[in-house]
């Protein structure tokens, strides 16, 4: 096994590093405050390039593939920036590749080279309030009208809604009730986010305030054929193409925030005294510290191997899965123990700890929560039967 990185992996860590570093906690602490898009951040990956990273060159992007996503956006992350930070960028990094995959020559050449330039803002919509993970019970419906279709139907928790020109949208084509398997039926569009047809209404919640979760209303949206990814019918199969980049991914944010909140804490550490003596000396500070510390560089090592596999063309379910469930755990544990060692000043945002806090606990629960990780590996993994 070889653990180093390529010169051109080594290459983005560094840029990526440099260049988030330009965006301060202060920054981040401010955009969150005031629910404010990180436009100039967002702005300065796009002119550097960044938003390709996956995407392949002839849409203008880089073409790299799920590691190099994986390591830029743990920098992001790790820069201070967190999940406000990574999620404003997360969908345009890699949430295309259902349309990169089986979108038309002419949908790709129409969207794909605005999403790398920053240009076009993309928001994913597959979530409802009457199916949340159950994903074959949604009821959003496109009803086909000649060269249109008609939709209507709710969806709950999409992320950058508000600043999204389109959004990539898993419907129902077919009533569950009228499919011959569940899973058949559903149908992908990446389309306008029309607004005099959809009522978008962000959702107020605990942090990653700068980026928006919405509901969204739809009422007759009509949209053209051409904007359906693919065949009719096989939305569902589309999207779990993407489903374990998307773990991988999100489990890189989990791990760079976690090495954030452990660097502010041994910073703390070192430079509070009480009693005469930096805090950091006590052992029941040090010794949570070191643990997350050996926590958060194993919960790398899974990450590191499940993108391996993947890029190589490999089965990495087992591995995308442990990765998530590991470093959304070690991440969480790592803010949480950055606040306890700062004790009352960690529960201020003067430190910006109880921002990482708030922000590692949301990496808990979404995309999926770490149950469902559990049941994916209790009975695809381990043999035991399905619970649900």
């Amino acid at each position: 096994m070889d653990f180093e990185l390529t010169e051109d992996q080594a290459t983005i860590r560094k840029a990526v590093a440099e260049l988030a570093g330009k965006f301060d906690d202060q920054y981040w602490l401010e955009k969150d405050a005031a629910h404010e898009f990180p436009a100039e951040f967002y702005d300065a990956f796009a002119k550097g390039g960044w938003l390709g990273i996956t995407t392949p060159e002839e849409y203008g992007g880089h073409g790299f593939g799920i590691t190099e996503a994986a390591l830029l956006l743990e920098e992001v992350s790790a820069s201070g920036g967190g999940m406000n930070a990574a999620s404003s960028m997360h969908l345009s990094i890699f949430g295309m590749h259902p349309v990169i995959v089986h979108g038309s020559e002419e949908l790709k050449r129409r969207t794909l080279p605005r999403i790398v330039n920053g240009d076009l803002h993309v928001c994913f919509g597959v979530t409802e309030p009457g199916a949340g993970l159950d994903t074959t019970k949604i009821t959003t419906f496109a009803r086909r009208e000649g060269d249109e279709y008609v939709v209507n139907g709710r969806k709950v928790w999409i992320s950058k809604a508000v600043e999204s020109e389109k959004i990539l949208l898993l419907t129902r084509t077919t009533k569950f009730e009228d499919a011959e398997k569940k899973t058949d039926g559903l149908t992908l569009f990446l389309t306008d986010l029309d607004r005099s047809k959809v009522d978008i209404r962000p959702i107020k919640k605990m942090g990653r305030n700068a980026v928006t979760s919405n509901e969204l209303f739809i009422d007759d949206l009509r949209i053209p054929v051409e904007d359906r990814v693919g065949e009719e019918g096989k939305g569902f199969k589309y999207i779990l193409d993407g489903l374990n980049p998307e773990r991988m991914l999100v489990a890189a944010e989990a791990l760079g925030l976690g090495r954030a909140a452990l660097r502010a804490a041994v910073r703390y550490g070192n430079e509070r005294e009480v009693f005469g003596r930096p805090i950091g000396m006590n052992q029941g500070l040090q010794f949570p510290l070191a643990d997350s510390l050996a926590r958060l560089d194993a919960a790398e090592l899974a990450l590191r191997k499940a993108t391996w596999l993947y890029d190589n063309g490999k089965p990495c379910g087992r591995e995308a899965n442990t990765a998530k469930y590991l470093c959304a755990d070690a991440g969480f544990q790592a803010a949480d123990r950055a606040l306890q060692t700062h004790g009352g000043m960690g529960y201020s945002e003067e430190y910006h700890v109880a921002r990482y806090f708030r922000e590692a606990r949301l990496l808990k629960i979404a995309p999926l929560s770490q149950e469902m990780v559990l049941n994916y590996l209790g009975s695809h993994v381990l043999g035991l039967p399905r619970s649900y």
